[in-house]
């Protein structure tokens, strides 16, 4: 590499020292006309060298950076708050979300007193997840109806079948969070907090009863509930702002 770009760099002199017209300027006297001439034609001679050589590095695979690319953002980047030309949330922005997740957590605790008796319960932990995702951030993929629906009602019933193939136990909950993974990106219907019913029913000896109505119940049952519930925060965020 480095014989190539001595031997270009002889070339482009050869070629310049034998060129008529640089021949001529040199022969004139020093002047500030002839001054500048010279000083041009350094830079004209620079120039082409600098880009054969950036071409022959090229031809070897080297890249050349330049200032005016794109560097890789640093690893510590996700670390830090997300950058965002949006104003700072509003007081609603920030009350009216907070008041919903605890008014749907309220309904759903009320519901659960009413079906003691028959042993369910309807507070489940990813519903809390699924409130997040509703509330917070409604125009989310995850926060859309069918990613929700169709997750909720396949992951659980993927739970189900891997509790009853393999057992309670490590390779059940595996098995089943891999497949509900699997699953959603067949589907398309990304909604994370889906991902921990199978674990759920799985480690839930108080929900083996339910067998595959686990799949309704009681989660997809309980997401009906949220979903009027984000229509009353979305409203209220619109049309009552503080």
């Amino acid at each position: 590499m480095a014989a190539q770009l001595m031997s270009t760099s002889f070339s482009y002199y050869y070629h310049h020292q034998t060129n008529p017209i640089i021949a001529a300027a040199r022969t004139l006297k020093p002047s500030p006309s002839s001054t500048c001439l010279n000083s041009l034609l350094s830079l004209q001679r620079f120039g082409v060298f600098q880009r054969t050589r950036q071409e022959k590095r090229r031809g070897y695979g080297v890249v050349v950076a330049s200032s005016s690319s794109n560097a890789a953002a640093p690893l510590w980047d996700s670390w830090k708050p997300e950058k965002s030309s949006a104003a700072s949330p509003s007081l609603s922005d920030i009350i009216w979300p907070s008041a919903g997740a605890f008014a749907a957590m309220a309904i759903l605790g009320k519901m659960d007193q009413i079906l003691a008796p028959q042993g369910v319960s309807m507070t489940i932990a990813p519903l809390g997840a699924v409130c997040a995702v509703l509330f917070a951030t409604p125009s989310s993929p995850a926060a859309r109806k069918y990613n929700m629906f169709m997750a909720q009602i396949g992951c659980a019933a993927i739970g189900v079948a891997a509790f009853s193939v393999f057992g309670p136990g490590w390779l059940a909950r595996s098995a089943a969070l891999a497949a509900s993974i699997a699953f959603m990106i067949l589907t398309r219907s990304n909604h994370p907090p889906a991902a921990s019913l199978p674990i759920l029913f799985i480690d839930g000896v108080k929900l083996h009863h339910l067998n595959f109505w686990f799949a309704l119940f009681p989660g997809a049952a309980a997401c009906i509930i949220l979903c009027l519930m984000q229509e009353v925060v979305c409203f209220l965020k619109n049309n009552f702002k503080f």
